[in-house]
This record gives C-alpha cells, sequence and structure tokens, in this order.
C-alpha cells in the first residue's frame, strides 16, 4: 500500500472557512475511482497548520469513514513541539489508518540528536506505522540520511517521504537503510526519476487534479515502463511546477474549484487567493494537461 501515487489531500473549506465535508467525501470517491494509491489526510497540503487540533483529528476521521476501506488513508501527525505530535499519534491508534506521516519539527531547528529523539518518542508512543517526512524548505531543518538510517532501526519507523529534490539520496538512503525501508519522494517535479532510481512512490500535490494519470504514470513506473511513463509525465510537468507558483496549496485549491472538484477555493489566513497574475499561469498547466 505505500508504493504509487499518493495524494496530498487538499482539505476543502466552505464560504465562512468551515471544513467542507460534502466536497471532502467527494473528493476521496475521486480518489477511489482514479485509482490513487492512498490518501494523506492532514498533510502540509491539507492546511494542517491553519486547523485547530479538533478540526485536524475530524478531518482524518471523516476521511476514513469515507473511504470506508477502499482507499488507505495516512494520517499527517507532524507537529514542532514533540508532546503534540505524540498526542496526534496517541488518538489515530486504532482509528483504520495504515501510518502516520510526521514532518521534521518546524522553526525551532532541532539538531540531529534532538530530531532522532523526537522520532523515537513519537515511534514509542502508540504502535502505528510511522513515515517520517523531510521537507527542509518549508521546516528549516534538514533530517540528513545518517539520522534516516539511526531511526529506521526502530519498530514502527518504516519510510521517509523526501522532499529535498535531492535525487542522489535515494541511493544514499537505500544504501544505509536498506531496500525495504520506503522511500517515496514528495517533489512531483522529480518524482519519477526518483522512483527510476529506486523509490517506492510520490506523495503528490499533483494527484489532487491528475489523479488517474499520475496513478498510471507511478503504475507503469515501477513496472520499469519508464519511457512510457514519461510521455505522461511530459504533459503534467507544467503543473508540477506551478501548482507552487505561489504558496501551496492556493494555487491547487484554485485549480481544484476551476476543475469541479471543489466548491470553493477558500482558505485561512496567512494563505490568500491566488493573485490574478497567476491565475492564468495555472490554468495554462490544467490545459497543457488536459484538464481542462
Amino acid at each position: 500500500m505505500f508504493t504509487g501515487s499518493m495524494v496530498a489531500l487538499i482539505t476543502p473549506l466552505d464560504a465562512s472557512g468551515n471544513v467542507d465535508y460534502q466536497s471532502l467525501q467527494k473528493l476521496v470517491e475521486y480518489h477511489v475511482e482514479a485509482g490513487t494509491s492512498a490518501i494523506i489526510a492532514m498533510g502540509t497540503t491539507g492546511e494542517s497548520a491553519t486547523l485547530s487540533v479538533d478540526e485536524h483529528v475530524e478531518v482524518v476521521l471523516k476521511t476514513i469513514a469515507f473511504a470506508a476501506g477502499r482507499i488507505p488513508v495516512i494520517a499527517g501527525t507532524g507537529a514542532n513541539a514533540t508532546h503534540e505530535a505524540v498526542d496526534f499519534n496517541k488518538r489515530f491508534a486504532n482509528t483504520g489508518i495504515v501510518a502516520c506521516l510526521s514532518v521534521t519539527p518546524y522553526y525551532n531547528r532541532p539538531t540531529q540528536e534532538g530530531l532522532y529523539q523526537h522520532y523515537k518518542a513519537i515511534a514509542e508512543s502508540a504502535d502505528v506505522p510511522q513515515i517520517l517526512y523531510n521537507v527542509p524548505g518549508r521546516t528549516g531543518v534538514d533530517l540528513k540520511p545518517e539520522t534516516v538510517a539511526r531511526l529506521a532501526k526502530l519498530d514502527n519507523i518504516i519510510g521517509v517521504k523526501d522532499a529535498t529534490g535531492d535525487l542522489s539520496r535515494v541511493n544514499t538512503t537505500r544504501e544505509l537503510c536498506g531496500p525495504d525501508f520506503i522511500q517515496l519522494s514528495g517533489d512531483d517535479a522529480t518524482g519519477l526519476d526518483f522512483v527510476a532510481l529506486g523509490g517506492h512512490g510520490v506523495i503528490s500535490v499533483t494527484a489532487n487534479l491528475a489523479a488517474a494519470d499520475m496513478a498510471t504514470m507511478f503504475k507503469l513506473a515501477l513496472a520499469g515502463k519508464i519511457d512510457e511513463a514519461r510521455v505522461i509525465d511530459r504533459r503534467l510537468m507544467s503543473m508540477h511546477k506551478n501548482l507552487f507558483i505561489e504558496s501551496s496549496p492556493t494555487p491547487v485549491k484554485w485549480a481544484a474549484k476551476e476543475m469541479g472538484l471543489i466548491a470553493n477555493a477558500h482558505l485561512r489566513l496567512p494563505l490568500v487567493p491566488l493573485s490574478d497574475a497567476a491565475q492564468p499561469i495555472v490554468r495554462q498547466a490544467l490545459l497543457d494537461a488536459g484538464l481542462l
């Protein structure tokens, strides 16, 4: 279940800024039908930073209920305070999630030893598989492959989502952690190359919009049909890049609204709507991908 195209699911909000559960259910159905490998609820793309703890938990639980066992659900549980991440981990134990995705602590910039102790405490707090999440461009801290290797020896830590875009880490991590340690790309623009080098899949923003294409592309890649996968990847490349033209998930939510996948593209401050200048660029990416 931890291979292929997994979606970092957006969290739809209504005009009042509350979670739009009707649209959320529609999104889950979209991914079930498209063949997405798994849904990540309440990751960065799900705006976990601006939802309350109670909302965060409710979105994950509703996603599990909507999925009804038809598609695996991974819960985003990262926090910059270890006790908060531990609390999320405990709350989601025995709820039906298949794993937790835990981003490195942001802003406080812990040392590598601090990162190790942070994840060790999480792994020991509940019997839930853990996927480490390294995205230094957002958090200000880089989880080094050597620290990943230390963590891979702990029970419950099963893989890493690497959003550095550094493809050399695929081989380094495999050498340090072994071939069974799950490696997932967190960068759509290099995700196919990541898998071609031995990665297991991608946790994708693009998959919010091009779910079937992404599912097909990574099935081809994992079957060794890289050239066929690249045909799809080239068509989606404008989207891979331009969904980050402004702060994510702003562009992807605007695009999802344009496609009719969600009712509103609302965000919570400090995120603001997609600018007038960026809208035609994102629209053209959708046209290039054949989605409009």
